[in-house]
């Protein structure tokens, strides 16, 4: 194959009239398809380049004109070849090394049997870079289809389709065009088989394999090309990765079939980008279904499975949304019958109730009216409908997952992926595996040598990178440390900010007490920690994930999946199962505090309870990160293309060339859809994890994912390079750790309840201590009583005011313990144990409930719909079926072809004989 470049015309139609020419003579059937149009467009003998020429001119250009192909178009000069993928760079002045490695890559290449073209520099709009484009002939598409097993269409499918649903009409205004939603007919498919190319609809080579099929096959040969002399045996220079690392080529990309705003001007072109951005990238389709079929077969099935399980999971959070809403309008409803917060806000009560002070030296008395505010923030989030929620999402959480099974399974048979062996693409050896492995052993099953990595190899890296994962977990915590001593030290000084002691408790501003301030404050700073801390672990994580060279894709993913989910997982929740579990639960009392480092008391709960601490914790950190990833995905390329706009760029695009305006885009990395996976994950915790102290977490996950399906569809659809297809039945080993987390949630959800909630006291108190079973004088039981000439010098107020004018001795604080002068003073009461036994029974009936809710769904739904099954077993005795026949009919044919040479040879020696005999006459 000659390669073109873009110099002179002259010189690009002789190279064009004469590789037409040898190719015609030589190459057979192949390259006589790939010719046909400029065999059979001059009868006459004429020039076929003119006619090849013609084919990519617009109609009204001048003569002269029609030598000049359209550069914004997916085939080469000839208009014929598509371009399947295309490759960059830069001349450097001391890149002669660069320069071999890419005459001897590109000379490989074409002994693979690609066929390649040249942009020279001159022709680019900053004259400096080349571009080289790459095409797969119909003898490499077959061969790698046949070693890939690439499933092919060899009947149409005649299976009907499900019946209409009920009131369908209802569902109208969501759904989009029919030629949309089902982008090809759907087909009976078989693992291509180069020696069976008569069993397949093979109407046009040309189209045969779809352009997503076709950069898969070329990346696959790319990724796997020498780039040093067949002398040489240089393993490590193997590879399309090595080369862009080491800056040989500057990028390497799959080209889109159009512009997205506007459909391509050549027929031939399916303008799938432009039919994307227009029913599914754009904000005002956040309405509409979206449409699977056309994302798989633009980008592949496992860019569809991503987008597949992220529109379902925003489905189902509908339904979680709802709830939460009803949830939190009965706690707004209920403020009436809040009994504890009437009592709290009572001058007559809880104006006449003073309290301990809540830290050593600040912080003064108080009085417990002043907390009326924060006593009715609390009921909105801890009243008897928290119960019932926490109940309602450990259930929705097994509804989603199994529900979510089944849509996986209808669309591995609708995508054809039932039968997809992971060998044959996740589980193909990665090249950075071959390459760095040069033992090698007999493969059991293949009984082929393979590489491998040594066991002492593999357990030197593992205890590297085991040790690596401890170390920046270990970072977390002690961040998480440092977090709590800040707690601990500034509320001293926020309390301090006022001094007014008789009037109100210590307040910043009119609402916010010391306890809510630090807070707030604590979470932002740990909110901060947290995205310091993602940026440098996620590049270790890569680090040590490719130390430890994964033999397989799969394995490489499930490894870094596993790292990163546990590291986000201590870093994002930390701090909310500190204030869920552990604040204010290892106090003391006003007599024997407890301190932490020896000189920073342990802080107590808000006095409105620590639930609405835990929910301002989990707002702080969940909206924020949400907030922060909408500014990274969506905010960043807008400002990216509003200054391409400022420079001119976006002008020049209408006369860029394709591979250029692509070129400029950004590049999606092959981890780029493992952090959106990631993203939601995180977010799926929040909503499940702690969603009991905030009914509305769903809600506020909801807005962002209708948000987020399309920022994330129009970054594909507009921003990126067109990724490189590729397979995937599943969503891989986020299934199990979405699974793991929805048990966990269960028992997380429980304790909260029961430690974090004063929904089991104010329960106890109802039925076994309150008078006629109501809740009056709950907020007097639920309060100790301490004698101040008792507390400690180091504990006592700095500034001794005589406020109480000797009519009170003594101060309250949240506890259930033996008042002054009992024989068992300051020791807990049977309340507090009753409680705590009260407590623990909750914990185990909700899990138990939940639990047995939970498999019994489980074992309701079964993962794969029957009528799936159904149709997958007829799918399963056509394709045998139609197998057998054409293996009958081939023998018939062979059979049959057989008999006639026999024939024949029978006939002329016969022939042969009556010659003879008439020579011998």
């Amino acid at each position: 194959m000659r390669r073109i470049t873009g110099k002179a015309k002259d010189e690009t139609l002789i190279e064009l009239q004469n590789a037409t020419e040898s190719q015609t003579g030589s190459d057979g059937p192949a390259v006589l398809t790939a010719f046909r149009i400029n065999l059979h467009s001059d009868e006459n003998g004429g020039n076929s380049v003119s006619a090849l020429s013609e084919r990519a001119t617009l109609p009204g250009q001048a003569e002269t004109e029609k030598l000049q192909p359209n550069k914004d178009t997916v085939f080469f000069r000839d208009g014929v070849r598509r371009i399947d993928y295309v490759l960059s760079y830069v001349d450097d002045k001391d890149g002669e090394k660069k320069q071999e490695w890419r005459r001897e890559f590109e000379a490989n290449l074409e002994k693979q049997g690609l066929e390649l073209e040249t942009e020279d520099k001159s022709d680019s709009k900053d004259q400096k870079t080349y571009f080289l484009k790459i095409h797969a002939p119909w003898d490499v598409l077959t061969t790698y289809a046949d070693i890939l097993k690439i499933k092919v269409p060899f009947k149409l499918n005649d299976i009907p389709r499900g019946h209409d649903v009920p009131l369908e009409w209802l569902s109208h205004p969501f759904r989009l065009p029919e030629h949309i939603m089902l982008p090809q007919p759907d087909y009976f498919t078989y693992p291509f088989d180069k020696n069976k190319t008569d069993f397949f609809l093979i109407s046009d080579k040309d189209t045969f394999f779809p352009p997503s099929t076709r950069n898969r096959i070329v990346y696959y040969i790319l990724a796997r090309c020498p780039y040093n002399k067949e002398v040489r045996k240089e393993k490590d220079k193997t590879g399309i990765k090595r080369l862009l690392s080491n800056g040989t080529y500057t990028a390497a990309f799959p080209l889109h079939d159009c512009q997205y705003w506007k459909r391509a001007r050549n027929a031939e072109c399916e303008s799938e980008r432009y039919n994307l951005y227009e029913h599914w990238a754009r904000f005002l389709c956040f309405y509409k279904e979206q449409p699977l079929n056309l994302i798989r077969k633009y980008y592949g099935e496992k860019i569809g499975i991503y987008f597949a399980w992220l529109g379902f999971y925003t489905e189902m959070l509908f339904l979680a949304a709802v709830m939460g809403v009803i949830c939190f309008t009965y706690g707004v409803l209920s403020y009436e019958d809040n009994r504890s917060s009437k009592e709290i806000c009572d001058p007559e009560i809880g104006g006449s109730i003073v309290m301990c002070p809540l830290c050593d030296k600040k912080c003064p008395f108080w009085k417990l009216n002043s907390t009326c505010f924060s006593s009715w923030q609390s009921h909105l989030f801890d009243n008897e409908g928290t119960v019932f929620f926490a109940i309602f999402m450990g259930i929705w959480v097994t509804l989603f997952l199994e529900f979510w099974k089944r849509r996986q399974a209808r669309l591995e048979y609708e995508w054809d992926l039932v039968d997809f062996e992971e060998e044959q693409q996740q589980l193909q050896i990665r090249p950075e595996f071959e390459i760095r492995c040069t033992d090698k052993r007999l493969n059991k099953i293949t009984q082929e040598m393979e590489p491998y990595l040594p066991t002492t190899s593999k357990c030197v890296r593992f205890c590297l990178s085991s040790a690596t994962v401890i170390f920046w977990i270990s970072l977390i915590v002690a961040c998480i440390i440092g977090v709590i001593a800040y707690r601990l030290a500034v509320y001293a000084a926020f309390a301090s900010i006022i001094k007014d002691p008789l009037r109100k408790i210590q307040v910043v501003g009119r609402f916010i007490t010391p306890q809510l301030a630090t807070s707030v404050t604590a979470s932002c700073i740990n909110f901060v920690i947290i995205m310091i801390l993602n940026f440098f672990y996620e590049r270790v994580a890569v680090w040590i994930t490719d130390m430890e060279i994964p033999k397989t894709h799969l394995e490489y993913e499930n490894r870094l999946t596993m790292k990163m989910f546990l590291f986000q997982f201590v870093n994002y929740y930390s701090s909310c199962f500190y204030v869920a579990f552990f604040k204010g639960k290892f106090v003391g009392y006003p007599g024997d505090y407890s301190y932490m480092f020896g000189k920073l008391r342990n802080e107590e709960c808000d006095p409105g309870g620590c639930l609405i601490e835990l929910t301002t914790q989990l707002v702080i950190v969940m909206a924020g990160k949400q907030l922060w990833g909408n500014i990274q995905e969506a905010l960043l390329p807008l400002m990216r293309n509003w200054w391409s706009r400022r420079k001119g760029r976006h002008h020049l695009e209408n006369h860029s060339s394709r591979w250029e305006q692509d070129h400029r885009l950004l590049n999606f990395s092959q981890l780029g859809l493992f952090y959106e996976y990631l993203e939601m994950v995180i977010q799926f915790g929040f909503i499940t994890l702690f969603v009991a102290s905030f009914p509305l977490a769903p809600l506020l996950a909801l807005f962002n994912n209708i948000l987020e399906i399309r920022v994330d569809s129009w970054k594909f659809t507009t921003q990126f390079r067109r990724p490189v297809a590729s397979k995937a039945r599943n969503i891989g080993a986020w299934q199990e750790i979405l699974n793991a987390v929805a048990i966990l949630s269960v028992v997380t959800n429980a304790f909260i309840m029961a430690f974090t909630s004063d929904m089991i006291p104010r329960m106890v108190f109802l039925y076994a201590y309150g008078k006629d079973a109501s809740m009056t004088g709950y907020v007097n039981n639920s309060l100790s009583i301490y004698n101040i000439y008792q507390i400690p010098a180091v504990s006592m107020p700095e500034e001794r005011v005589n406020w109480f004018d000797n009519t009170t001795s003594t101060c309250r604080y949240r506890d259930y313990r033996y008042p002054p002068g009992h024989p068992r003073e300051y020791n807990h009461t049977m309340q507090f144990w009753h409680i705590l036994a009260a407590k623990m029974t909750f914990i185990i009936i909700m899990e138990h409930v939940v639990f047995v809710v939970k498999f019994f769904v489980a074992w309701m739904i079964p993962d794969v719909p029957s009528v799936v099954k159904a149709r997958f077993k007829r799918e399963r005795y056509l394709i045998q079926e139609y197998l057998h026949n054409y293996e009958v009919e081939k023998v018939k044919i062979q059979m049959s072809a057989s008999f006639i040479t026999e024939q024949s040879s029978e006939i002329s020696s016969m022939t042969d004989k009556q010659e003879v005999l008439s020579e011998c006459l």
